[in-house]
């Protein structure tokens, strides 16, 4: 183990600096029309320290959607002239440079910043209607399509820090901080406020996003991680494909256990998504597949998301769009848009992945980070201070040694993984994680183990393996799975009787499994067992 261990004690870095109490940077935002508006900002104030000259409450209109008069009068103004008075900003002059380092004008900007992220809760509204009465001098040198002043307010009140020396309402705002690995530079002497909501369909379920985040840093970010590629060629969209292909790699490196489906269909409903750590996937209207199911096991901490022009057009929803089902189903932290982006304007979940897993940052950094366009589509849902990759992986391991925790199961095979990507083989693997007690009764680390035998060529021991996890009280989707795994294995092994009760095994343990009659047919391609003729037996004994 002491090997095990020595292998991954640089593979987390954390390249960037932090406050000794982040909520000193914060300032959350209620709407004070709503009750529950103000009980979710003074409970997240108390768990993340916001001083309590920092909670805001503003008297904004109800419902999720404002006009822009109702964000610049209710919203945008109030907030600027609150940091203003409060000393939590200043401004001042500066230059806005031109061409060949020429000084091109003298602006005001917000020259000193306290904090850096504004957190919006359940009450705000998400988005701003199209104004049709503003016209912009260079409004028609754009493009016909991005010549829109609708947004998230998310996106928009980013650019609060500009407002000072204005910018164009139409259409996107580049984000001169997209794809940073400097968390430090997000701040408003930059330009930019990192924005965050806590929000969903509930307001429990808004509060709930402040708890689970807050569980798993205490207890480490666990589970599985799935990516749902679409296997494209069309050039104009297979970027796409490109960010969440990034984001597995980055899920890999950091040592999930992480499936890339590269089917062009998103998930079916039939597949097992099991102990889900992060989801991201794409692009399918509204919600499908496992995530209709009654329960999906999305762990403490669990990113989800899912690329689609209106996956978060409203968040009060749980069975359409994407972002409020995910929420309703137990996810952390989410991030969708709230009207047609165009592919380039959603967040590339790539840098996100990168940012959040690899370098450390907050979950509110990472989503920033992530969006090449402000004063656009984009909304950001969760906790901004949520960051479970701040801890090296082996001192998080290390503790849950000490408290004989039993997420010691999910922690020795981030490590593991971490091992292999420096060079472990299956088999050394493989022996650590025999002679570990905690294995016997572990359903993670035994489908694990037979993950690995099936890595070395082992097939008779990987099925052993997969049979003993079933006796170990897996997750019902974990259990779906090891049912499939073992029904393909005992066809390899062409024991198709065996196969057959295991797929049978599935559906009586299942009755409402959605590809039932798919099963049956597969059941019925197996070979069944020779019938015995008990009659004609009895009659050759005696004889």
């Amino acid at each position: 183990m002491k090997i095990f261990l020595s292998l991954v004690a640089v593979l987390i870095s954390i390249c960037n600096s932090f406050a000794v109490n982040p909520g000193d940077e914060v300032v959350v935002i209620y709407n004070s029309r709503l009750a529950e508006s103000k009980a979710l900002a003074e409970f997240y104030a108390r768990k993340r320290k916001v001083p309590l000259q920092q909670v805001f409450g503003l008297n904004i209109t109800n419902g999720e959607e404002m006009s822009r008069e109702e964000f610049r009068n209710e919203l945008q103004r109030p907030l600027a002239k609150k940091l203003e008075e409060l000393n939590l900003w200043r401004t001042g002059r500066g230059e806005l440079p031109g061409t060949n380092g020429t000084r091109l004008s003298v602006i005001r900007k917000v020259i000193e910043s306290k904090i850096r992220y504004a957190v919006l809760c359940y009450g705000v509204p998400l988005k701003i209607r199209k104004d049709t009465t503003i016209t912009e001098v260079d409004e028609a040198t754009m493009r016909p399509e991005l010549r829109r002043n609708e947004a998230a307010v998310d996106s928009e009140l980013a650019c609060l820090p500009l407002t000072y020396s204005g910018y164009r309402l139409a259409g996107p705002l580049l984000n001169n901080l997209y794809s940073t690995t400097n968390a430090s530079l997000l701040h408003p002497t930059n330009g930019i406020l990192i924005i965050a909501r806590l929000d969903g369909p509930t307001p429990a379920i808004a509060r709930g996003l402040v708890e689970k985040a807050l569980q798993a840093e205490a207890e480490g970010f666990w589970g599985r991680a799935y990516f749902d590629l679409r296997n494209i060629a069309d050039p104009n969209y297979k970027v796409g494909d490109e960010w969440i292909r990034n984001a597995s790699q980055v899920a890999q490196l950091v040592g999930f256990d992480t499936v890339v489906d590269e089917n062009a269909d998103t998930f079916p409903a039939s597949f097992p998504l099991s102990q889900v750590a992060i989801y991201m996937g794409w692009y399918r209207e509204n919600v499908s597949g496992p995530f209709l199911l009654p329960k999906v096991e999305f762990m403490p901490g669990s990113f989800a998301y899912h690329l689609h022009s209106f996956s978060a057009s409203s968040l009060r929803v749980t069975n359409h769009n994407w972002a409020g089902p995910l929420l309703a189903k137990g996810v952390t932290c989410t991030m969708g848009t709230v009207d047609e982006p165009y592919l380039t304007g959603t967040p590339d979940v790539g840098a996100f992945a990168g940012r959040w897993m690899y370098f450390g940052f907050t979950f509110g950094e990472a989503a920033c980070a992530s969006q090449a366009m402000l004063s656009w589509q984009t909304t950001v849902v969760g906790d901004p201070l949520y960051r479970p990759f701040g801890k090296n992986a082996q001192e998080v391991h290390q503790s849950l040694i000490a408290s004989k925790s039993r997420l010691l199961e999910w922690s020795t095979i981030r490590l593991g993984n971490l091992s292999r990507n420096q060079g472990m083989s299956a088999a050394e693997l493989a022996a650590i994680i025999e002679d570990m007690p905690l294995t016997k009764e572990s359903a993670v680390l035994t489908e694990k183990l037979a993950d690995l035998y099936v890595a070395q060529g082992k097939p008779a021991s990987a099925i052993a393996a997969y049979e003993r996890t079933l006796t170990l009280d897996p997750t019902p989707q974990q259990r779906i799975r090891l049912r499939l795994t073992l029904g393909e294995k005992y066809v390899t092994a062409k024991n198709d009787e065996l196969a057959r009760k295991s797929y049978e095994k599935l559906l009586e343990e299942n009755p409402d499994y959605t590809d039932a009659i798919v099963m049956r047919k597969k059941i019925n391609t197996l070979t069944p067992m020779p019938l015995i003729n008990k009659d004609s037996n009895d009659r050759g004994e005696k004889h």
